[in-house]
C-alpha cells in the first residue's frame, strides 16, 4: 500500500478508478462513489467509502485487493449494497481506534 487507508486519501480521489482483483476472471474497474462524513470520537473514526462497479459482474461479500494510480495497492472487505442502472454498488467501513496525539 503505498497512501495511508484514511478519510483525507479517500475524499481526495472521489470519482477517480480503480481495479478491483476477481479469482479466476481478471479485474473489474469500480469508480469511488461517495465518501461519507467523518465521525470522531476521542479514540475512534469512523467513515465508509463507496465504490460503484459494473452491473453485468456482481461481486459477493469480502476482502479483494484494489489497485489505483495514485493510491497504489491495498486490501479493502467491502459488502454488496444496491443494484441499479448505473451498476453495483459495494461498501467498505472503516471504524477503527485512533493513534495518541
Amino acid at each position: 500500500m503505498d497512501a495511508p487507508l484514511d478519510h483525507e486519501v479517500f475524499s481526495k480521489h472521489l470519482g477517480t478508478r480503480f481495479s478491483i482483483a476477481v479469482d479466476g476472471s481478471g479485474s473489474i474497474d469500480a469508480e469511488l462513489s461517495k465518501v461519507t462524513e467523518l465521525h470522531l470520537s476521542p479514540h475512534q473514526e469512523r467513515f465508509s467509502v463507496v465504490f460503484r462497479g459494473p452491473r453485468d459482474q456482481v461481486l459477493s461479500q469480502g476482502t479483494y485487493n484494489f489497485t489505483h494510480q495514485q493510491m497504489g495497492e491495498f486490501s479493502l472487505f467491502i459488502v454488496p449494497m444496491r443494484q441499479d442502472d448505473e451498476g453495483m454498488f459495494y461498501e467498505a467501513v472503516f471504524n477503527r481506534l485512533r493513534k495518541d496525539d
